[in-house]
């Protein structure tokens, strides 16, 4: 099964780290030799929603990929105590097995504890379940997402969802699905940071962290 962009990580939490928050200090991270993020404190509590915005190459995914622990930061620190879910621009998806037993393949693989009746209420959170028995190769780019999507759903409560460009390629009706997804998240005491060119949980007012990108 192929779970590159789709990783359930924890990462410790460093002394005196407020109890589900991440936090970011000071963080700088290289791509190739070239430094792409310098110097980057954030932080974000339980409940918060936050779009990560920049222009291409301001190393947006660089930072997603990088909290989720794929990649090494050069500097600073990072601390996050609980689960993190990422979801990557790219589905992660197995083509030779059908979107159901993506789903329970990706939940054994990180170690949630799921029943048949959690799988199917997952599915049915984006409307996969018509064609959730199909092998996932014969399936459009947008069945594809919304069965990487439906992951979210799998999420404990108080994890941390990182998404990449998750709403690409949706149309209106599941990018609604999301958006009220990410918001019953966050209600229910988890976190979000999403970096999107697109409208995301509007109605949410969510927080904004800028990626200005580096002068060269």
């Amino acid at each position: 099964m192929t779970n590159n962009d789709h990783i359930k990580t924890a990462r410790k939490a460093a002394p005196n780290t407020a109890d589900h928050s991440l936090q970011i200090n000071q963080l700088s991270v290289l791509r190739g030799m070239v430094l792409v993020i310098s110097n980057l404190s954030h932080q974000q509590n339980a409940g918060d929603i936050c779009c990560l915005t920049g222009p291409n190459g301001a190393g947006k995914s660089t930072l997603l990929r990088t909290i989720a622990g794929r990649l090494p930061a050069a500097g600073g620190h990072i601390a996050c105590p609980v689960p993190i879910i990422y979801v990557g621009h790219t589905d992660g998806l197995s083509g030779a097995i059908s979107g159901r037993e993506n789903l329970a393949g990706w939940a054994k693989i990180n170690g949630f504890s799921t029943t048949e009746t959690a799988i199917d209420t997952a599915l049915s959170s984006f409307a996969t379940n018509r064609f959730a028995d199909l092998p996932v190769r014969v399936l459009s780019r947008g069945q594809r997402r919304r069965l990487a999507l439906a992951r979210l759903a799998l999420a404990p409560a108080d994890s941390l969802l990182l998404l990449d460009e998750p709403n690409a390629g949706l149309d209106q009706a599941s990018s609604r699905i999301l958006d009220d997804i990410v918001q019953k998240h966050a209600m229910a005491g988890g976190m979000v940071l999403a970096a999107t060119h697109l409208d995301f949980a509007a109605a949410a007012k969510p927080r904004s962290l800028h990626l200005p990108g580096l002068v060269t």
